[in-house]
């Protein structure tokens, strides 16, 4: 899984995983079936009110096309880049520089989907989004964005878990580590990980309220030494107590 980090104006690193192109061509194939979809609601409405007459017909193929057309944009614009494609997928459009994506940030996307997807047939889309290191197409490339997932998939199995230390002579400190369930596991693993390699505010402030979550739950009263080893000790416990 590809992965992007972007560097907000507080100097803050912020790690996301990039939308897989099944996860876009996915979102995409749900945004035309919302398409056709709203598009026969509105012409079996249009039918009943005026029984589709020749004004009524003409009506109903321009607003459907205005639809078509700016489904993408609009959407995007006023719901935090995600189209109802996008959010059942769960995936967004940010910006790479960091700060808001702005209208203009879309409307390039929004231009560029001509060339990237409909007269290509989603050819050019799909061959930059594999081969770049964003996942970008060419309106991502314009606009300095790229489309990431909001919940990211888990990527860390327990096999990485049992690969931390050699645990078959270690003796567990904490009993109750085997209350945690394997996303909680997961979750302290990968926030040390990224305390380690991002030593800032942000991701220490992270650790130290995820260590004071995990003695609430295990119910443990004091630690001593750092929370990052208290943490690093508790996954070495789930460890050897769940094998």
């Amino acid at each position: 899984m590809k992965n992007v980090e972007i560097i907000t104006s507080q100097n803050v690193v912020l790690q996301y995983e990039l939308a897989s192109l099944q996860d876009r061509v996915l979102a995409f194939m749900l945004d035309m079936v919302c398409l056709f979809g709203g598009g026969g609601i509105m012409s079996a409405v249009f039918a009943g009110i005026f029984s589709f007459s020749k004004t009524a017909q003409d009506a109903v193929v321009l607003l459907i096309m205005c639809l078509a057309c700016f489904y993408s944009l609009a959407f995007e614009f006023f719901n935090k880049g995600r189209s109802i494609g996008k959010m059942a997928l769960k995936i967004q459009v940010i910006k790479l520089a960091g700060g808001q994506t702005t209208f203009a940030d879309y409307a390039a996307r929004w231009v560029f989907r001509l060339i990237d997807i409909f007269f290509s047939l989603g050819g050019i889309a799909s061959i930059l989004i594999m081969s770049s290191s964003k996942g970008q197409r060419i309106g991502d490339i314009i606009a300095n964005t790229a489309v990431v997932r909001t919940q990211p998939k888990v990527n860390i199995d327990l096999q990485d878990l049992l690969s931390i230390h050699e645990t078959s002579k270690y003796v567990p400190v904490y009993q109750q580590a085997r209350k945690l369930q394997e996303q909680d596991a997961l979750l302290i693993k990968t926030t040390l990980e990224r305390y380690r390699r991002f030593r800032n505010e942000s991701h220490q402030e992270a650790l130290l309220a995820l260590a004071e979550r995990v003695q609430e739950i295990l119910g443990i009263d004091a630690v001593q030494g750092k929370k990052s080893d208290f943490l690093q000790t508790i996954l070495k416990d789930y460890v050897v107590l769940s094998r």
